[in-house]
């Protein structure tokens, strides 16, 4: 089976260099295509072990990052170089050990399962970094999705629990399943809406406890006001392809604080969000 780790990136330089880094200290994937998106510093980067980067650049989209075009991009690029199994890790993820064989037997066995592993989300590093060598050490899944024992599989569960953190599917299952919806631009709901499309294609969800990722800590909001006016567009899109809203969670948190409000169904921006979606 060959194998291909993608990553998308944009001016997460030192996360993009922990990721290889832990990628080079497990089973090395054969592969390893990065999106660059809007990043053109990343072809200058020439790490001295494998593996090598296979950088793709995608342009950022009227200021917005394209998230789903981008790991569709990678995709393609790492199919063509002959990948079975795509491993897609975000760029602040670091691969524990056993990840890339873990993902690469479950989607052997499984071709029609797309497979989540765990994911810790990390304190901010000390002054030496994160002990790549001591990653299992650090384990303590986040509590939202489903984290089974290291060897263990689980099939079945809710597919709003996917993302796009972490996960993998066989090349067959990839075609199968068509690729993210590039409509969605910016943050929120492609993976979700990935998600939807696999199961409605006849993929199951699984996860896999071998697979274990840490995300390298940064600063965070919540609920992410920042993606605001993405998140109530994407929002919106998600609901004219499968009649519903996603991110209601956040979505309720913005409600709470003036910011958008319920109509007839539909979410939408009060005078108070429109002003923070333009600021």
């Amino acid at each position: 089976m060959t194998v291909a780790v993608v990553t998308l990136v944009h001016g997460r330089a030192a996360h993009l260099r922990m990721q290889h880094a832990s990628l080079a200290r497990g089973v090395v994937p054969d592969h390893y295509v990065v999106a660059a998106m809007g990043d053109h510093t990343v072809r200058a980067w020439h790490p001295a072990v494998p593996p090598t980067p296979d950088v793709v650049e995608v342009p950022v989209q009227a200021g917005l990052l394209p998230l789903a075009a981008a790991r569709n991009a990678a995709a393609l690029r790492a199919l063509e170089r002959g990948a079975d199994v795509l491993v897609f890790l975000d760029v602040d993820c670091l691969a524990g050990p056993a990840l890339v064989q873990a993902y690469a037997d479950a989607a052997r066995d499984r071709p029609d399962v797309l497979w989540s592993g765990p994911v810790t989300y990390l304190p901010a590093a000390g002054p030496d970094g994160y002990p790549l060598d001591g990653l299992d050490a650090l384990d303590d899944p986040h509590p939202s999705r489903p984290a089974p024992a290291p060897g263990e599989r689980r099939l079945g569960g809710d597919p709003d629990l996917f993302w796009s953190l972490s996960f993998a599917v066989h090349a067959d299952g990839w075609r199968r399943a068509g690729g993210f919806c590039e409509s969605y631009v910016g943050y929120g709901a492609e993976d979700t809406d990935f998600a939807a499309t696999a199961t409605s294609a006849g993929l199951t969800l699984g996860w896999l406890g071998g697979a274990r990722a840490y995300h390298q800590h940064h600063p965070t909001s919540s609920p992410p006001v920042e993606h605001l006016a993405d998140i109530l567009h994407n929002g919106a899109l998600f609901r004219r392809r499968w009649g519903r809203w996603p991110m209601e969670g956040w979505l309720r948190e913005f409600e709470r604080m003036g910011l958008v409000e319920r109509e007839d169904g539909e979410w939408r921006l009060t005078p108070s969000g429109r002003q923070t979606a333009r600021a």
